[in-house]
């Protein structure tokens, strides 16, 4: 029975954590877009993947890539 006194405290203590660990969520915006990240999920990305990016204003003909071959 004496365990009692350590286990209700520790009840209420971790619950009162998990109310204000809610709390703080709500305030900080954690559930105001729910279907955003499902939704992205299903459309491609436009973009080149990275590392096959050109630099601006260079095509891959201006950096050797295409046409003729120099020696």
């Amino acid at each position: 029975m004496e365990v009692l006194l350590y286990l209700i405290p520790t009840a209420i203590g971790m619950g009162l954590l998990g109310l204000l660990a809610f709390l703080w969520a709500l305030r900080s915006g954690q559930f105001e877009d729910l279907d955003g990240a499902a939704e992205r999920i299903l459309f491609d990305e436009e973009d080149e993947p990275f590392g096959h990016q050109h630099p601006a204003g260079d095509s891959p003909d201006r950096l050797g890539g295409g046409g003729e071959q120099r020696f």
